[in-house]
């Protein structure tokens, strides 16, 4: 088995399998409106819900992009749902655009209005989190050096849900076909859905 300390990082291969190993990932497809009226949407693959009560979810921004400028200036962002019908839109969403030029325009993408938050959804995203920034900072690391890494932590105030992917009351997966960050330059489609039920006897024998 392949071993090496990430102090070093010497694993001898072609590309750092850090990514890879930690997947799939949900992508946070986030947009956001700048104080100044400037929209921005990009795909964040270090992205996740990290609490239900309050609902809040998490994205991480290398560096401080126009996502997390916009989010934490306006204090509000959008976490559209990605899926593999909308994953051209996507990539392309993830273009270097300089700030003031929304990747809305050349994704070919259509904005629509929230209800609570100012930064627009995208309308053809089955479902949508307008969120309201509750903190932002840098993490660090063991030795307390400061991450590039900004992360933004938003309580989710809204929801939408288009219809077309619910089945008998509950979001059907198959039909929303979400769209999750693998490594390298690699994605997966959650389209292939089973269920198990958690245990309840500590020796998890009702399983």
């Amino acid at each position: 088995m392949l071993f090496y300390t990430t102090d070093s990082n010497d694993h001898g291969l072609p590309h750092d399998p850090f990514k890879a190993i930690v997947s799939p990932r949900p992508i946070g497809w986030i947009s956001t409106r700048s104080k100044d009226g400037a929209v921005n949407l990009a795909p964040y693959s270090f992205f996740n819900a990290i609490s239900d009560r309050p609902k809040l979810v998490m994205f991480s921004s290398a560096g401080m992009k126009d996502s997390a400028a916009f989010a934490i200036e306006s204090g509000e962002f959008v976490a559209n749902l990605a899926t593999r019908e909308l994953a051209e839109q996507l990539n392309k969403s993830s273009a270097p655009a300089p700030r003031g030029v929304s990747e809305f325009g050349f994704s070919g993408l259509t904005e629509a209005p929230c209800r609570i938050v100012s930064a627009p959804r995208v309308a053809e995203s089955p479902a949508a989190l307008e969120c309201k920034v509750t903190q932002s900072f840098s993490p660090k690391g063991l030795d307390g050096t400061i991450s590039e890494n900004t992360v933004v932590i938003g309580e989710v105030v809204a929801i939408h849900i288009d219809e077309k992917i619910l089945k008998d009351g509950m979001i059907d997966m198959a039909l929303a076909a979400p769209l999750a960050r693998l490594g390298y330059l690699d994605y997966a489609v959650a389209d292939q859905v089973f269920q198990m039920r958690r245990p309840r006897m500590p020796d998890a024998s009702d399983v």
